[in-house]
């Protein structure tokens, strides 16, 4: 195995694990990999065995880790439950809260090790999802992919901690998904500005999720085929049908896959729903929290789309890639500041065995068939509450944003 580090990047932890083939002298792919609630970089690595995939398969694994501190002076970077803010404003634009800290992150980490800067990806599991989403939206220049776990789409929520510190909003979109998925494709396409590209995007989401509602993986399709339409110059609502929909049992735990094609009839993005799979990463290590260790492998699924969602950046794509590269210099590289060091530096703003041996359990159904997708229409599933993995009790957890109203009301 490689080296699995620490280090510090504004007052923000991370951990960056580096497999044994690298000696500097090749540039690797990096996938940034977004934690839910309750977990933090070692839980995560260890549930997704994504450090085992990427010795196997030579990539770079980014794992950020949420700040659980509160500083009184940017309560957007705060949660006490190691969540990610995607439901806050200032969290869902390009150069603020967390997609700055994120991307700055990975400009500390090109300062040392050689990075592709075309194979730069971004991976999430509930929070983590909803958050890798943003990043595909703010910063398209420089992730050439996204996966999402249990997560929801670019804007389904958008909350004020002076006007609702229960984050209302945010919970309502969990539960029920947003009124006009549509609509969050057209924020997309708006924040994406001059860097607008289509976005390879896949998606896993279990049937039997009580804590984000199925409803969210369709949207969150939903919100990037509208993106897609409208780069494409399309006009109104994108006409979303799968041009490919397969079925089968992986591990115990049956799946349905969708493909979903762009206006250049390429395979852009994909939806899997697994069926029996709860709020959890699918296929994953008993080793780590929110994990299931039946049902398709969600992290080697992932990465064999990011391999082979290739595509040639636009011109403003270069040019964002080339301030990463120039990092990965040899002659210019700098180590990161490790969690031991005094200070942090401040760059310029700018499991075992991974493949499942169950051939037996293998039973594939490929179909072409025309499945408009209705957004709207919700699975059958029972919406309880379930306490999952480190979350607090729920009187804390109601009353946090309370508690940093007051604080702000102070200052």
């Amino acid at each position: 195995m490689g080296e699995f580090l620490d280090f510090v990047y504004e007052n923000f932890n991370y951990k960056l694990y580096i497999p044994s083939i690298y000696h500097g002298d090749q540039e690797l792919p990096l996938l940034v990999m977004l934690h839910g609630c309750g977990q933090n970089p070692d839980d995560f690595a260890a549930g997704t065995r994504m450090n085992e995939l990427a010795e196997k398969e030579a990539f770079l694994v980014l794992y950020p880790d949420m700040n659980h501190h509160l500083d009184p002076r940017e309560p957007s970077a705060y949660n006490p439950f190691g969540c990610w803010n995607w439901f806050l404003d200032k969290n869902q634009h390009r150069g603020e809260g967390h997609p700055k800290l994120i991307y700055g992150m990975i400009l500390e980490v090109g300062r040392t090790y050689r990075i592709d800067s075309v194979r730069v990806y971004a991976a999430g599991l509930s929070a983590g999802g909803s958050m890798a989403c943003i990043l595909g939206v703010t910063y398209p220049d420089v992730f050439n992919g996204i996966a999402i776990c249990s997560g929801l789409a670019y804007s389904a929520a958008n909350v004020s901690i002076l006007s609702d510190p229960r984050a209302e909003k945010a919970k309502k979109a969990m539960e029920n998904g947003v009124a006009d998925p549509y609509e969050c494709g057209n924020r997309a396409f708006q924040e994406m500005g001059d860097f607008k590209k289509k976005m390879p995007v896949i998606v896993f989401h279990g049937t039997c999720d009580t804590t984000v509602h199925p409803i969210n993986g369709l949207q969150v399709i939903t919100q990037w085929a509208q993106t897609h339409f409208l780069i494409d110059g399309g006009e109104g609502h994108a006409n979303i049908v799968p041009a490919r929909v397969k079925s089968g049992i992986i591990n115990g735990n049956s799946y349905t896959q969708h493909v979903y094609h762009d206006g250049d009839d390429e395979p852009r993005l994909e939806l899997w729903t697994i069926e029996q799979l709860g709020h959890a990463w699918s296929g994953g290590s008993p080793n780590g929290s929110y994990t299931d260790p039946f049902g398709p492998n969600a992290s080697e699924m992932i990465w064999k789309f990011f391999s082979q969602s290739q595509q040639q950046p636009n011109k403003n794509q270069m040019e964002s890639q080339e301030a990463v590269t120039a990092l990965t210099s040899y002659e210019l590289r700098q180590p990161p500041i490790s969690s031991q060091a005094e200070a942090p530096v401040q760059l310029p703003e700018t499991e075992q065995q991974l493949s499942t041996d169950h051939p037996q359990d293998q039973i594939t159904i490929e179909t072409t068939a025309e499945l408009p997708l209705d957004a709207s229409e919700k699975l059958p599933v029972e919406l309880t509450n379930r306490h999952h993995g480190n979350a607090g009790d729920e009187k804390t957890k109601k009353n946090f944003f309370k508690k940093l109203l007051t604080m702000l009301k102070k200052r």
